[in-house]
């Protein structure tokens, strides 16, 4: 309050006056950058917890539906939210579990790259090409953990077993059956790509032809001198 009214700026020209803080550090300031960390982390394993469930509760409505014996009497009035309960009720710590470990993978990306971002400036090619491995195991991994998650939220959603369970029995099926599930997924890719495309076709077509008649139509006039 009382910088400008002295002769401190005559004194020394080149001072200044800035607010940093009231009282001073204190251990907000100090562990700021791990609370930072932690916000990252809480919001990957609640984002991943959230898609868990999505996965378990439709893996369980298409299980309710296929195995059931007769069709449909033996399914339930409302699969999806049948199977939303009992992913709620039974299998909340498989899908905590699971999401926890894909995000300690995504924390891990994280890391690496704020600091391939610190590390911008140095000429220290060892340290560039060690992160760029690190940064290609991690996404390698976290890609594979993606894929296991999946299949075992749909063992989960089928037989009720544990994360661990499932993920083992989901593991060994997928590598008895290697070939057909390459084939079959390169197959649903494809026919994805196809469903984009025909419905972005038959949606934009009659948009584009309902914009090129709009602009050729000439505009209305009144017939009111007024």
């Amino acid at each position: 309050q009382t910088f400008n009214t002295s002769n401190v700026t005559k004194l020394c020209p080149d001072s200044q006056c800035l607010f940093a803080f009231y009282g001073g550090e204190t251990a907000y300031h100090k562990y700021l950058i791990v609370l930072q960390f932690f916000n990252v982390f809480m919001f990957f394993w609640l984002a991943n917890f959230v898609i868990a469930l999505g996965q378990v509760t439709l893996a369980g409505a298409f299980a309710s539906y296929y195995w059931a014996f007769k069709k449909p009497d033996d399914m339930p009035a409302f699969p999806l939210f049948s199977a939303f309960g009992r992913a709620l009720r039974y299998h909340t710590g498989s899908l905590a579990f699971g999401s926890l470990i894909l995000a300690v993978v995504q924390v891990i990306r994280v890391t690496l790259e704020y600091l391939d971002h610190r590390l911008k400036a140095a000429e220290n090619k060892f340290a560039k090409f060690l992160l760029s491995c690190l940064k290609c195991c991690f996404w390698c991994l976290e890609k594979f953990i993606k894929f296991l998650n999946r299949n075992a939220y749909i063992m989960i959603a089928i037989y009720g077993t544990n994360f661990c369970t499932s993920a083992r029995n989901a593991f060994f099926l997928l590598m008895r059956n290697i070939i057909r599930v390459a084939v079959l997924d390169k197959v649903t890719d494809f026919l994805f790509f196809l469903g984009k495309l025909l419905i972005v076709g038959s949606v934009g077509k009659p948009g584009f032809w309902k914009l090129l008649l709009g602009a050729s139509s000439p505009p209305k006039t009144s017939s009111d001198p007024l």
